[in-house]
Formats: structure tokens, C-alpha cells, sequence
């Protein structure tokens, strides 16, 4: 496929020809490059990681206690001879015979001949006439042979697949493979992104701002989502509507990313100079969407290396919209994501929902749980696409598909949670 037999151009897409032709035209994942334990957090595996040993790697307690033969049925047999101690760290190398015990730790490994712990709370221990000591244990019938112990490999059997590549590293992640003694992993590396914002009327913060101005939303925004997506981040700042400058901007951005994200200039209007500079020096493949908010947005590819450049609209809640639709599928996928996709939970809605045919509409709303379980959902309230606090009281997009131009209350809708990102 070619952007160019694709016939995107001035074609209106829906969202799934858009995705489609985002998977196509997305290069796969970057070089990878070995990362210690320490640094994996948030990285991408590049490697499937099998266990080479055990875990645990001995059959051992799960609990304080004594370890012993459990009897079964045989409930006349209610003591026993405590005959030694074992701590975490330690082996009992004398087998354990019938009617006798061992004191345990939690993770002192089982000694032969011992199946079960007891916990101290359900012993009596003695010593008799003669010194030697004995346990009973209180309610025996409560006992399960087998309990509070941990089978060798339980957790993870040697041979046992550990880690899929393309597995976004949690703390979990990083305690199993701590877990195996794995001290570094293979990871793809982290997609570089140039982002700068386009416009005469667009001010940095902290700025004194000109009666026609406003202040520079999408890229702070811009920044935070790359940031949670672990991107490294070429901050080009803000660039005036000249088609010369934004030319030499991108041209810059193609030589040192993998990705260039700009936000405003891909309309129509007369001050739009995106897509033409994107024309000098790049490929421009799609620039209409349907959908709201965030029908302009260009994708093309820049220079020889062809580098995927989105350019996302003006108004800051199409920015949030549409980089959590497209740019950030888009981006994993560069980070070795493969099988990443965005998570949908079915609610109902609590207020009647309005759309129209012919176009996807992700409202701003926040759901919630009753307490039978039944998860609701409600906008936030205006759905202007400059109204950033739609966003900001948000905890999901509620998608209304374009088959729909309405959900009245009680009708069952999609709700894209914001999740990790937002």
C-alpha cells in the first residue's frame, strides 16, 4: 500500500480507515538496546525472557509455625515431637519422621518428610518430665494437609515463559523478573518526538498576552502525554504562521525524531501553513477525519527517512482527543507495542447523548460504579472543543459510533476510560 493508491488526500476517512492507514504507514518498533533492572520502568520488552530456575525455588513455609507429616483422619494423633528449627535462609538436612515436628519460618525451605504448617496461633508447646518437647495443636479438624506451603515453581516453573515481548514494564514486571535474577532486559528504544505549536496569536505562559493572543495549551498538554508515554521530547517551542519557518522547522525535526507532533494550521484558512509546508518537504497523506473534535488532522510522512508527522488541530480538547486516538497508537507502535489497544468498558448513559450520522463523537464524560456493580456514564457538561475543563473533570470519552445520532438514557454506550494517560 502507498499513501498515494490509498487516495487519502482530500478525502473525508472514518476513524477505522484512518487507524488502518496509521498501522500501514507507522514504521515497526526502533533498534532495542539492553537496560538495567533499575531503568525498565515504563520500557518495552523486546525480548521473550524464560525462567531459568524456580520460583519459588524450594518447596518452603508460607507462614510461622511447625512443619510436619499431617496424618490426615488419623485425629488420635494430636501431638507431636518438636525435634529441631529451621530459619529463612537454612536447610533441615535430617529427614523428619513420623510424629515429630520442626519449627519453621515463613520461607525456610520444607525439610523431607514434613507436607504441612501449622501456624503458631493454633499451637501449645511443652516440655515433659524429661526435657524433650512436645506441640499440640488446638482444632485439628481445621487443618488441611498441604496448607501454608508453597510449592517449589509455583510462581514461575523453570522453562516457564516470564515476559512477552512487547510488554510494557509495571513494578509488578520488574519485581518477577528481580524475581529470577535477571539483572538487565532488552527493550526497544524510546521513540524521539519534536512538538511545537504554530501561530501568531499563540503566547508562552508566563507571558504578558496581547489582546488578540492566547496562551500556548496544546503543547504543555502535548508534553504531558509524551512524557507518560515515555517519549524523549525535542520541545521546538512556538513557531509564527510563515510557511518558510514551518518548512525549516520540519525539516529539523525529520534530521533528529522518529515522530513530529505540531498542533494548530491544518484547517482552510488563509494562515494555515502546515500542510503546505508539509508539501515542500514531505508526503502529506490524510488531512480530513470523521469526527469531533479533531476533524482536521494531518498525517504525512517527512523527508527521506519518511518520519510520521501528525498535525493535530487547534482547539485544545481536539489536541487531547485526537492524540489519544491516533498519535498515541501510533507511538507505541514505534515503542514495540504491538498488541496495544485502547480500553473499552460498556456503560449506560445517564443523560440523554446527542451526535450525528455520519461521524464518530467522543464526548468528555465521567462513569461511575453503583453499588450493584452497573457502571453509568454522564458528560461533563459543554462539549465546545475549546473547553479544556470538559477534560480536566473528565475520567473517560464516551464514543458515540456513526451509525448513531443519539443514546437516550438507560441505552448502552462505550466509554474509553483515560486509564494510564490521562
Amino acid at each position: 500500500m502507498t499513501l498515494s493508491c490509498f487516495d487519502l488526500g482530500e478525502r473525508m476517512l472514518s476513524v477505522d480507515e484512518a487507524l488502518s492507514a496509521l498501522r500501514e504507514f507507522v514504521p515497526g518498533p526502533l533498534n532495542s538496546e539492553y537496560i538495567p533492572l533499575s531503568s525498565l520502568l515504563g520500557r518495552v520488552a523486546a525480548e521473550e525472557v524464560a525462567s531459568s530456575i524456580n520460583v519459588p525455588q524450594q518447596t518452603n513455609a508460607a507462614m510461622d509455625g511447625i512443619a510436619l507429616a499431617w496424618p490426615g483422619n488419623d485425629a488420635g494423633h494430636l501431638r507431636w515431637k518438636l525435634v529441631g528449627r529451621v530459619l529463612a535462609g537454612q536447610r533441615y538436612d535430617t529427614a523428619i519422621a513420623h510424629g515429630e515436628a520442626v519449627a519453621i519460618t515463613t520461607g525456610a525451605p520444607m525439610p523431607d518428610g514434613t507436607d504441612t504448617v501449622i501456624m503458631n496461633e493454633q499451637l501449645t508447646q511443652y516440655q515433659d518430665s524429661d526435657g524433650v518437647s512436645w506441640v499440640e495443636v488446638a482444632r485439628p479438624e481445621t487443618v488441611k494437609q498441604g496448607q501454608n506451603v508453597r510449592q517449589a515453581g509455583e510462581d514461575v516453573a523453570r522453562g516457564d515463559l516470564a515476559l512477552s515481548a512487547g510488554t510494557r514494564l509495571k513494578p509488578q514486571h520488574l519485581g518477577l523478573l528481580a524475581s529470577l535474577g535477571i539483572a538487565q532486559v532488552s527493550v526497544y528504544r524510546r521513540p524521539r518526538v519534536t512538538i511545537f505549536s504554530t501561530g501568531d496569536e499563540v503566547n508562552a505562559p508566563g507571558e504578558p498576552l496581547p489582546e488578540a493572543g492566547i496562551y500556548d495549551t496544546n503543547r504543555f498538554a502535548l508534553l504531558g502525554l509524551l512524557q507518560r508515554l515515555g517519549c524523549e521530547i525535542i520541545d521546538a517551542g512556538i513557531l509564527p504562521d510563515r510557511r518558510e519557518a514551518i518548512r525549516a522547522a520540519l525539516q529539523t525535526a525529520a534530521g533528529q525524531s522518529d515522530a513530529v507532533v505540531t498542533s494548530g494550521g491544518v484547517s482552510v484558512g488563509e494562515a494555515d501553513w502546515i500542510k503546505a509546508a508539509l508539501d515542500d518537504f514531505g508526503e502529506l497523506g490524510f488531512w480530513r477525519i470523521a469526527l469531533r473534535p479533531g476533524r482536521p488532522l494531518a498525517f504525512g510522512l517527512l523527508g527521506e527517512r519518511r518520519v510520521p508527522f501528525f498535525g493535530l488541530p487547534g482547539n485544545p480538547v481536539a489536541v487531547v482527543v485526537t492524540f489519544l486516538q491516533f498519535v498515541q497508537p501510533a507511538l507505541r507502535r514505534l515503542e514495540g507495542e504491538f498488541k496495544w489497544t485502547p480500553w473499552h468498558l460498556t456503560a449506560l448513559a445517564e443523560s440523554p447523548l446527542r451526535s450525528r450520522r455520519g461521524r464518530v463523537d467522543y464526548l468528555r464524560g465521567f462513569y461511575r460504579c453503583d453499588d450493584r456493580g452497573q457502571l453509568w456514564v454522564t458528560t461533563t457538561g459543554q462539549q465546545g472543543s475549546g473547553i479544556l475543563s470538559s477534560v480536566v473533570a473528565a475520567n473517560c470519552l464516551i464514543e458515540i459510533g456513526e451509525e448513531s445520532d443519539a443514546v437516550d438514557p438507560g441505552e448502552s454506550v462505550l466509554v474509553l476510560p483515560f486509564h494510564d494517560l490521562l
